[in-house]
């Protein structure tokens, strides 16, 4: 079976997230043990608790689904992984299910990512929106029309009909305006802390690139699609290149799922949280079926799916 495994970014956190996962399952829970080293704090304690505005802020966010994401993966034991690819920095994910970094590696730099995005959306009052029902060109548009009102531009390229903006509150709240008045089904304002994947994370690109320069990065086991051009890496260079990129530029979701339809997948599974990704890959031609595992019957799922697709 050749397996495609997606892991979701921020906004996929929600309180209790992971927990019966961590009871059940030893390597999920020395996994969560081992993020404590690295982050100095109680993570499983604060995901079990919350509140929800906790969990909302970057700096706790990002580690708390980095780690929960692929303490699930790591309780669905070996997998037959053919590709792989995570949804901005959901992306760390892969890397590490593919060997490119190691577990503490990869969480230490989702942590200085988080705190270099908190701090950077401190600078500017920043937003989000998702624009329902119009194309990417229409959408692109209003952005630039909207440039009076400040900064905005595409910040995620969800699916078709699904794309999300950011930049300056007001300047998204206009170019909102603008799509709707283009044909837009709805626009979307996001729970978000910040203008994420815009000019206004020029400060947390700076802040965070010297912790991935110098961070330990190897080739990838299999292949690694990266949101940043929807390319599977082939050196480290570009894995450098693309982590420090993928703080301020658009994530191509749909390209990057279609190329990892490409790869000849008989299924992809979701880990994570909430099932952000799963539901998308409805919208890519020749998609395989997708699961989500977020739980402990996801986990169950999908070994039943494994075990009915083993040689007799």
């Amino acid at each position: 079976m050749r397996l495609g495994v997606v892991f979701p970014g921020q906004g996929s956190q929600s309180v209790g997230m992971g927990g019966a996962v961590a009871e059940r399952y030893p390597v999920a829970a020395d996994l969560f043990r081992r993020a404590e080293r690295v982050l100095g704090y109680d993570l499983r304690g604060l995901i079990a608790n919350g509140p929800q505005e906790k969990l909302r802020e970057t700096m706790i966010a990002q580690p708390a689904i980095y780690v929960t994401n692929y303490a699930l993966a790591a309780a669905a034991g070996a997998l037959p992984v053919a590709a792989s690819a995570g949804h901005s920095f959901g992306e760390y994910c892969s890397l590490t299910l593919a060997g490119a970094l190691t577990f503490e590696d990869a969480l230490e730099l989702v942590k200085e990512r988080g705190l270099a995005m908190q701090a950077a959306a401190e600078l500017a009052e920043g937003a989000m929106a998702a624009v329902l029902g119009l194309d990417a060109e229409n959408v692109r548009s209003a952005t630039e029309a909207a440039g009076t009102a400040g900064r905005v531009c595409l910040a995620n390229f969800n699916a078709p009909g699904q794309i999300v903006i950011s930049g300056d509150a007001a300047a998204v709240a206009r170019a909102g305006e603008l799509a709707l008045a283009a044909g837009a089904k709805r626009v979307v304002p996001l729970n978000v802390s910040g203008a994420w994947h815009s000019e206004l994370m020029a400060p947390a690109r700076a802040r965070f690139a010297p912790f991935v320069e110098r961070a330990p990065i190897a080739l990838p086991r299999f292949a690694v699609i990266s949101n940043v051009d929807a390319e599977p890496y082939r050196d480290v260079a570009t894995i450098r290149a693309n982590l420090i990129r993928s703080v301020c530029e658009e994530v191509l979701w749909h390209a990057t799922s279609e190329r990892l339809v490409a790869e000849g997948l008989d299924a992809v599974v979701e880990f994570g949280g909430a099932a952000v990704l799963a539901p998308m890959l409805k919208r890519v031609p020749a998609a395989p079926r997708a699961l989500h595992v977020g739980d402990e019957r996801g986990l169950e799922n999908l070994g039943a799916t494994l075990a009915a697709s083993a040689p007799a």
